[in-house]
């Protein structure tokens, strides 16, 4: 049994095995526990090509109230990124009504970018999808336009963004208050 830095997350080792000759083989998985996922974190060891890399993942949730909204994250994956040096930042919004954009905030763009969502998909009753409030099927075709994920360099431990980008949670579903944002971070 592997004993994971901190003993609060749950590790998963692979590695590559040689092929069989004549067979084609799928890697061996072996989970180690190490206790619970610290407030829904996990640490994944995979070792690749001779060396160990560790993944650490983190979900948060993240309150959006009852209207469409754009919520820049940006904070939040800093704070995850903290003490972190060089790799890739993962944002993933496990949703079927949400997705993640990397835009400009506080000046306009926010509303724009939901103005263009409701003229691109208008919330009206023309969905074949129909639970939910009136015009609701559109929020489930959002994500072929905004991805539920984006992936971005960390050098240093902090996001390599562009002087006015920040993450964006992107959330035209009202009838959901509340939603999960995971964070995962790959070294590099």
């Amino acid at each position: 049994m592997t004993q994971v830095p901190g003993g609060n997350f749950l590790a998963t080792r692979c590695w590559l095995t040689p092929p069989v000759r004549g067979r084609a083989t799928t890697p061996p998985v072996t989970a180690v526990t190490g206790g619970r996922p610290a407030a829904g974190g996990r640490l994944r060891r995979r070792r690749r090509l001779g060396q160990t890399v560790l993944m650490h993942s983190e979900v948060i949730t993240i309150r959006t109230g009852s209207r469409p909204v754009v919520r820049d994250i940006t904070h939040e994956a800093e704070r995850f990124l903290a003490g972190r040096g060089d790799g890739l930042l993962h944002v993933f919004v496990p949703h079927a009504t949400a997705g993640v954009a990397i835009i400009e905030t506080g000046a306009g763009s926010d509303d724009d970018l939901l103005t263009a969502l409701d003229d691109l998909l208008p919330p009206d009753d023309r969905w074949r999808h129909r639970h939910g409030s009136p015009g609701h099927g559109r929020d489930h075709v959002l994500p072929a336009f905004v991805a539920p994920y984006a992936t971005l360099p960390v050098l240093g431990g902090r996001l390599a963004l562009g002087t006015w980008q920040s993450i964006c949670l992107v959330d035209p579903n009202g009838d959901n208050s509340t939603r999960q944002v995971r964070f995962s971070f790959l070294p590099g």
